[in-house]
C-alpha cells in the first residue's frame, strides 16, 4: 500500500520533514508530491488553491480517502511502526488535538517568515509514479 505526501517543495521546514521522512521510510509506505507540481496534483483532482490549508496525505488504494493538515500528520505518524500508539495517546490527553492542530495553522501560515523559503523547489527521491526496485 502507497500513501502519496502532498508538500510545499519551497518550504524549508515542510522539505526537512520530506526529507526525515524518506530517510526513515526508504519509499517503503510512502512516496512524495511538492505542491508546485500542478500536472500531477491535477491526476488527483487537486487544484493549487486546495494545498493553502496545509499537506495533504492521500490513499493510494483509494484516492478519495484524504487527510489535509494537522490531520494528514497525525495520520503520517500513526502509519509509521509504534505511531499509532503515539497518536492514540496523544488524541487521549484533553486538549492536545485543539492544541496541535491551532499549532498546526500557525507554523502553516508563517512558515516562510519563521523557517524562510526555498530558491528551487525540493523533488523528493522517491517521487510518485516513481516504480524502480527499492
Amino acid at each position: 500500500m502507497k500513501y502519496h505526501v502532498i508538500y510545499d517543495g519551497n518550504c524549508h521546514l515542510c522539505t526537512t520533514f520530506t526529507q526525515l521522512l524518506e530517510q526513515f521510510d526508504r519509499g517503503q509506505l510512502f512516496d512524495y508530491i511538492p505542491m508546485q507540481d500542478e500536472a500531477t496534483l491535477q491526476q488527483f483532482g487537486i487544484v493549487p488553491s486546495a494545498c493553502e490549508m496545509g499537506m495533504i496525505l492521500v490513499d493510494g488504494n483509494n484516492t478519495h480517502r484524504r487527510w489535509q493538515g494537522s490531520d494528514a500528520a497525525e495520520e503520517i505518524v500513526r502509519l509509521l511502526p509504534l505511531g499509532e500508539g503515539f497518536i492514540n495517546a496523544y488524541r487521549l490527553l484533553p486538549g492536545m488535538k485543539w492544541i496541535g492542530d491551532r499549532t498546526y495553522e500557525q507554523i502553516r501560515d508563517n512558515r516562510y517568515n519563521w523557517f524562510g523559503k526555498r530558491d528551487t523547489t525540493y523533488y523528493s527521491a522517491h517521487p510518485f509514479g516513481c516504480n524502480a526496485e527499492r
